[in-house]
Formats: C-alpha cells, sequence, structure tokens
C-alpha cells in the first residue's frame, strides 16, 4: 500500500509510543525481531464513518424501503409463493434492492469521520490509567457484545461502517447514474435480483428460476427496443447487478436503519412490512 509505504519514511508520534512498547517488552540485550511489529494501514479507507445528516438521509432510505417492498408486494408472480419462501427471498436480497432504490430516487447522502477514539487516544489514556487497550471498534467503558448481541443485522453491538464500504455504495450509485437507468430498467433488474434461485432452503427453485429468466429476458428486448445504438448498453447493466454483490446488508442496516431505530432486528421488521398492507 503506498500509503503505509510513504509512513515508513518519518517517525509519527504514534510509531515512537510503538516503538518504546516494544523495547521494553524485549529481553535485555536483545532488540524487537525485524517485522515482528506489523503497523495496521493507515488508509483512509479504513476509518470509520457516519453520516452526515442521519435524520435526512435514513428518513429518505425508510421511504425507499417502504416503496420497495411495495414493488415486490405488487409482482404477481412473487405473490403466488408460499410465505416462507417469500421471506427468504426478501430477507436475502433487500439490501441490493434498496440500493437500486436509491439509485433510482437518486438519494445523495455524505458521511463524516466518526468521533471513534484514534490509537492513539487509547493507547494515551490506557497508559495513565494502567489498564489493556480495548479492541479496535468499541470505545473504553463501552460494554461488549457477544456474536449474538444486539444489531441491526443480527451482528454485535454498533459497528460504524468504514470509508471504504461507503465508496463501494457510493461507486454504485454513481455508475447506475452514468447509465441513467430508466424506470423500466431498473424494475427488470430488481426482478432480477429478487428472484434468485440459488439461495439454501428454496423449494420452488425452478419456478423462481424461470422467473429470473423472464426478468432478463424482458431487460435484454426492452434495451434492444429503446437503445438500438448501444449494443454493450445491455452488458453494462449486468454489469450493475455483478456491483451489487460487494454490497453488505449489515453495512446498510447500520448505516441508515441503527441511527433511528436502534438495534433493529432487520428480519423481523422486513417480516411485519411483508405481511402489512403498505
Amino acid at each position: 500500500c503506498r500509503c503505509c509505504a510513504d509512513s515508513r519514511r518519518h517517525s509519527s508520534i504514534l510509531y515512537n509510543i510503538l516503538r518504546s512498547d516494544e523495547r521494553t517488552a524485549s529481553p535485555a540485550g536483545q532488540g524487537p525481531r525485524r517485522g515482528q511489529a506489523s503497523r495496521g494501514c493507515p488508509c483512509g479507507s479504513r476509518r470509520r464513518v457516519a453520516l452526515r445528516s442521519p435524520q435526512v438521509a435514513c428518513k429518505a432510505a425508510s421511504a425507499v424501503l417502504v416503496k420497495t417492498l411495495r414493488f415486490v408486494q405488487n409482482v404477481p408472480c412473487f405473490q403466488e409463493l408460499p410465505l416462507d419462501e417469500q421471506l427468504l427471498l426478501v430477507r436475502s436480497c433487500w439490501a441490493p434492492l434498496l440500493v437500486l432504490g436509491l439509485a433510482q430516487d437518486r438519494v445523495h447522502f455524505e458521511t463524516v469521520e466518526s468521533a471513534e477514539p484514534s490509537m492513539l487516544h487509547r493507547i494515551l489514556t490506557t497508559r495513565r490509567q494502567g489498564e489493556q487497550p480495548p479492541p479496535r471498534g468499541r470505545a473504553p467503558g463501552q460494554p461488549h457484545h457477544g456474536p449474538g448481541g444486539g444489531g441491526g443485522g443480527g451482528g454485535g453491538g454498533p459497528h460504524l461502517p468504514s470509508a471504504g464500504e461507503i465508496q463501494a455504495i457510493k461507486g454504485f450509485l454513481a455508475k447506475c447514474w452514468s447509465l441513467d437507468i430508466s424506470t423500466k430498467e431498473y424494475a427488470y433488474l430488481k426482478g432480477t435480483v429478487l428472484f434468485n434461485p440459488d439461495l439454501p432452503g428454496l423449494q420452488c427453485t425452478q419456478y423462481i428460476e424461470g422467473l429470473q429468466r423472464e426478468a432478463q429476458q424482458a431487460l435484454n428486448e426492452h434495451v434492444r427496443l429503446i437503445h438500438r445504438g448501444d449494443e454493450a448498453r445491455f452488458a453494462k447493466l449486468n454489469v450493475v447487478l455483478s456491483l451489487l454483490r460487494s454490497i453488505n446488508a449489515n453495512v446498510i442496516a447500520e448505516l441508515f436503519f441503527r441511527p433511528i431505530i436502534g438495534a433493529v432486528n432487520m428480519d423481523d421488521m422486513l417480516l411485519e412490512m411483508l405481511c402489512a398492507k403498505l
């Protein structure tokens, strides 16, 4: 990493503190082994971020989620599936469908670096208190939640998204906006995402696979009819679908829903919304 290479050229305060700890812990007469201390990459992509205006962005995302589930409920083929099959499909694809909805509604959001204590702050604080540094990602004095602790996606405590994860979402939105995707194209893309026959536990696999194939065929025919001069457009739209695989549902839940709902279980909320008249 280039930033790591640049950081080796000068000794920062943090580097000197780590070096002094290392020399103290080493046996007398022995220096630290070469390559023994591994420092984390200080790239900005790993920094934790939060929404700049959570009330505005979360309200917009919540409205998109309602519209997305309303769209799903209005698909006749989806309604013909058993309820457990419907729920399994929605649980697996709500996040990519939501991001497609954010792109369709051209929802913009900005993030700021979180107020999470820096490594230097934790080292200086624990040195004064004579305590072990808390694990990265949890502020001093904050209780630890195990793997089953409350969380937006069923994970542990609050886990702020990294700048890199947010950049992946924004990159996807920018890709959609650059293609100027139409309403019909968004509908066919959503149908392709919704009817995923590869999910474990599905019983109507062949039926769902046929629905996904129909969505792809309808998209291809629409593109050939409307964009006759752009033979590569269908391939570009499929690239959009491939980019959705990098979108993490837990990141979406933490970013857009935890700030206003708290430690919500998305599965429970999706079941409630799916059974409601939206």
